[in-house]
């Protein structure tokens, strides 16, 4: 899998007359970071086979949607570099994967809304840095201890013990979405759940999937095997052991360290070519990408607002909540990131520092996954608010939406609509 991040400062500067010399661009003191090493991982890299296993086949099972018709695995699938190669995804009501996807009258329910973000990729998550997870950091580490979770999140005391780490936590929230994994209400009993807002407890939405879990004898087995000392009898299967074997499955499948950048931090110093090595003396030189894109992972896991572009309603913080009925756009769209989360007005519009490793595999690009190639991202930074003004929309990558169901007085019915 090839991945190298310098190639993309590399390009930008290949036409110039200081990129003739491979060193030209490094002005002052370079530090590159360290290789990346097993210890970096959670289970120092070598998760137990078995929950590798049963978190490989939840991964991939539509078991845990509500209408047990789409998966993790339908907006992070492996063949589009663990996202799905559009801007923002179509969830439950869809049928395909990637760009094919579109919503379809023939599933139970339909479309009442694209995913408000651009579904991120799942690479290197398993490392132990990653304590903050989604793009406005929803999920964290409780640094304070004021959760029995260990994590703060949108299910603040309601999130159950025993979540391993930040990304088993993180897979508790896809299946409570209605527009991600759970449905309509009217459409099934988890569905239901969510719209009474029961997630956590007897009847809440982990036990009604936990419940499917311990009805199917394979699982039984599997769970068994991965959780020895935890899964003794049925009852002892939860969701809490699902979410860390899914996070088990991640951390193990989609490491990705064995780029020529590693192989040089590594000492194979003719693991670079010429362009590559200029493109990182910029990297982590004049051009100051390594500002935030820091450390082994090039993220400094904070949260930044770059005027990134917003696509559809994001999260729905603009003042016309009633976009479907009209346009099916909001008239002024926003989507206030992390000040979402903190409440703090400085932190608006603030989103996290993705990581650049396998970034030439994970477009499109930004929070609402507004530009389709790194150039164009690059560019973005370069005069942010002169390309957020010119930025007209038609680059972002949004599959039709065929059938639409709107909510209505009336109940919700099937509309044809050509976006």
């Amino acid at each position: 899998m090839k991945v190298f991040l310098s190639l993309l400062c590399a390009a930008l500067c290949a036409n110039s007359a200081e990129a003739r010399n491979p060193e030209s661009e490094f002005h002052g003191q370079r530090t590159l970071p360290d290789s990346v090493t097993n210890r970096d991982y959670y289970d120092d890299g070598a998760p137990s086979p078995a929950k590798v296993e049963l978190g490989r086949l939840l991964f991939f099972d539509p078991i845990l949607s509500g209408n047990r018709n789409i998966s993790c695995a339908t907006c992070h699938h492996p063949s589009f570099g663990t996202s799905d190669e559009v801007s923002l995804s179509l969830g439950e009501g869809a049928k395909g994967l990637g760009p094919d996807r579109i919503s379809s009258r023939s599933h139970i329910g339909g479309v009442y809304e694209r995913i408000p973000r651009n579904s991120p990729a799942l690479f290197n998550l398993g490392a132990r840095e990653y304590t903050v997870l989604f793009h406005d950091g929803r999920v964290e580490v409780d640094k304070n201890a004021g959760y029995e979770s260990g994590f703060i999140s949108p299910a603040r005391w309601k999130l159950p013990r025993g979540l391993s780490n930040a990304l088993a936590a993180q897979a508790m929230f896809p299946v409570t979405s209605p527009a991600e994994m759970a449905g309509q209400q009217g459409e099934n009993p988890i569905a239901d759940a969510r719209a009474r807002n029961q997630v956590g407890g007897e009847g809440g939405v982990w036990d009604l999937l936990t419940l499917r879990l311990r009805s199917i004898p394979e699982y039984k087995e599997r769970f068994s095997a991965a959780f020895p000392s935890e899964v003794r009898i049925t009852d002892d299967i939860d969701m809490v052991l699902a979410a860390n074997a899914i996070a088990a499955f991640e951390a193990h499948s989609f490491r990705a360290d064995q780029s020529p950048f590693d192989r040089y931090l590594r000492g194979d110093e003719n693991a670079l070519s010429s362009k590559e090595v200029r493109g990182m003396n910029l990297f982590y030189g004049k051009a100051s990408c390594s500002a935030c894109h820091s450390g082994k992972f090039q993220t400094d896991h904070g949260f930044h607002a770059i005027a990134m572009p917003q696509v559809g309603p994001g999260k729905s913080d603009g003042w016309d909540s009633g976009y479907w009925s009209k346009s099916g756009y909001q008239a002024f769209p926003e989507d206030q990131g992390r000040g979402r989360v903190t409440g703090r007005i400085e932190d608006n519009y603030r989103f996290r520092t993705p990581s650049l490793r396998n970034v030439a595999l994970t477009a499109p690009y930004g929070h609402s996954g507004a530009y389709p190639s790194l150039e164009e991202v690059v560019r973005h930074h370069l005069q942010p608010v002169a390309t957020l003004h010119a930025y007209d929309g038609s680059a972002a990558s949004l599959p039709p939406l065929n059938f639409v169901l709107e909510h209505s007085a009336r109940g919700s019915s099937f509309l044809s609509s050509t976006p």
